[in-house]
């Protein structure tokens, strides 16, 4: 019950006159800010006036700490008192004063106002997580009035995520034997080993011809000699949902090779499992499938997301569509964030 409040605080003082009972506002739930008879200050050696509206004489002081040339001599210490003062609520005095407040303060229904607490738990608005509600109905209720700043600040969320992330070259760019960043483009630096799905570069398989290893130099495979084994190592490594070579096997049904017929439809659909698993290359193909509607529906939009997802995993070539798509747009300045 706040206003039944009582404030209690010891003084030690300088045989000082008793302190009388000065009246308080009521408690309040919430931090407020009021007005003061005076401004508080160390300056001010902590003398306080409290002054009611009611009536200007009615005040209590707490005295200022002795000067030194007040002090009493050293051997007659000065007499203290421990006194209390008794602060009655009231509502004619008008101070500043801060009051925690239930469920951390800003933490409140955007439409009804409602304090959170352990009977009423608030959750974020999921698309922005700028403001928070206290159900769904105030949610729907409040939708007419949020929706502009939420949108907009999905977008900005979106652009963060874009321009901040993949800016390092993903781990299938590095060579697994030398470790080093293989040269773009890939597919002019580096050949793919269908055995174990890895991009070895031209040097290492350089050091391993000259060594006189005929085979995989990360595996020890022995290379196929003809079309329909090699085609049966790929399809070994689908089996076992490689994403890698679920991708490439995409590429071989697109340009009809190891003696498939071309199907740019099932290479579609191989390229979609491929990225569910983690493939960045088949996000990159897929852009360009609905970038040209190749085989589906021509999306522009639809390929810019693809873009969009590839690019913030390191894809290069999807980067530099995105800033082509800006520029286009007659947006040169995003344009140029993603170079």
């Amino acid at each position: 019950n706040f206003s039944r409040t009582y404030y209690f605080c010891a003084v030690a003082t300088a045989t000082a006159p008793p302190f009388t009972s000065v009246d308080t506002p009521p408690r309040t739930p919430c931090y407020q800010s009021g007005r003061a008879s005076r401004a508080l200050s160390l300056s001010d050696h902590l003398d306080i006036t409290f002054q009611s509206g009611r009536n200007s004489r009615e005040r209590g002081v707490v005295p200022r700490p002795p000067r030194a040339s007040e002090r009493e001599p050293q051997g007659q210490p000065a007499a203290t008192e421990l006194r209390a003062i008794v602060l009655r609520p009231t509502s004619n005095l008008i101070m500043m004063r801060c009051v925690p407040c239930e469920g951390d303060g800003d933490e409140a229904c955007a439409n009804c106002g409602k304090l959170g607490s352990d009977a009423v738990k608030l959750k974020n608005c999921t698309a922005c997580r700028l403001v928070k509600y206290c159900g769904v109905d105030c949610q729907r209720a409040h939708r007419k009035k949020h929706k502009k700043a939420c949108k907009q600040r999905v977008a900005e969320l979106k652009d963060e995520q874009l321009y901040s992330q993949g800016h390092e070259r993903p781990e299938g760019d590095f060579c697994p034997i030398c470790t080093l960043p293989i040269p773009l483009p890939m597919d002019d630096h580096s050949i793919f080993n269908t055995c174990c799905s890895k991009q070895i570069c031209d040097g290492c398989n350089m050091a391993a011809k000259k060594r006189g290893l005929l085979d995989c130099p990360f595996c020890r495979t022995r290379y196929p000699d003809n079309y329909a084994d090699t085609l049966a190592m790929i399809q070994a490594r689908v089996s076992k949902k490689d994403p890698e070579a679920i991708f490439h096997l995409g590429v071989k049904f697109v340009h009809g090779q190891l003696g498939l017929q071309k199907d740019t439809r099932k290479a579609v659909e191989l390229w979609k499992e491929a990225a569910e698993l983690g493939s960045i290359d088949a996000l990159y193909n897929l852009g360009v499938a609905y970038e040209y509607g190749h085989c589906v529906h021509q999306d522009r939009a639809k390929a810019a997301e693809f873009y969009e997802k590839s690019a913030m995993q390191g894809c290069v070539d999807a980067r530099c569509n995105l800033g082509s798509y800006e520029g286009q747009e007659g947006n040169p300045d995003r344009a140029v964030r993603h170079s």
